[in-house]
């Protein structure tokens, strides 16, 4: 089994929409950690599980769709809580948007959120 993983940093901000969120439920700012994983048993024809630099650009890409914005704000969270988990899911449904990830089989998105806690959202391809 192969892996290739890319990791882009942004700050976002967001407040949880959850009952009785604490001071969560207050606009706040976060230093984000996206790292996407590609997968698979098989290279494709030029020996790469994808490309690297394709992978780069896509990831920037969407990390410029949330990097100082609310979260809350955005199409993708409207009337959702904007957890980490779902901001994973986000990222890996725009990464795909983005990219043809050639012999890939697996996506993991893993967000961390500042220093103190990390999420990761994994589908098969």
């Amino acid at each position: 089994m192969y892996s290739v993983s890319v990791s882009r940093s942004f700050v976002a901000q967001h407040y949880l929409t959850v009952p009785n969120p604490g001071p969560e439920g207050e606009l706040h700012s976060h230093q984000f950690t996206a790292e996407v994983t590609f997968e698979g048993p098989e290279l494709g024809e030029y020996g790469y599980l994808v490309d690297i630099d394709a992978v780069v650009e896509a990831l920037e890409t969407v990390v410029e769709t949330v990097r100082d914005r609310t979260l809350n704000d955005l199409p993708a969270f409207e009337r959702k809580n904007p957890s980490a988990e779902r901001l994973a899911k986000v990222v890996g449904d725009r990464l795909l948007e983005e990219l043809e990830p050639e012999t890939a089989t697996r996506l993991a998105v893993t967000v961390q959120e500042d220093d103190i806690a990390s999420v990761t959202h994994d589908r098969s391809l």
